[in-house]
């Protein structure tokens, strides 16, 4: 860093540095500690590189992820939506899912 050396102990402006805690901060040293575990770290090493690959595809594929087909923000969460939707039922067709009889998807193979 060029310039005039900061003389020793003085902070270049008067009142000093500030920092603010968020009302959320409890919350999110949980969150870090929970973080911190082997068992955490092990599923999410697990399961992560299966959702950004299937990320990856949503955008890099036909699909227009990168590019909103409509304006304004709700409509575009609304179209994203249905991408995302249409992805989860062609991976179910793909998996042999298929409806059982309370509504909910089963595997047939």
């Amino acid at each position: 860093m060029r310039g005039l050396p900061v003389a020793q102990g003085v902070h270049p402006r008067e009142s000093g540095r500030t920092i603010r805690i968020s009302p959320y901060e409890a919350h999110l040293a949980a969150g870090r500690a929970r973080q911190a575990d082997p068992v955490w770290k092990a599923d999410y090493r697990a399961t992560r590189p299966k959702v950004e690959r299937k990320i990856g595809h949503v955008m890099r594929r036909r699909h227009g992820g990168r590019r909103a087909r409509v304006r304004g923000q709700v409509k575009v969460a609304a179209d994203f939506g249905l991408l995302a939707a249409a992805v989860n039922l062609a991976r179910l067709a793909v998996l042999g899912a298929a409806y059982g009889a309370g509504g909910r998807a089963v595997a047939t193979g």
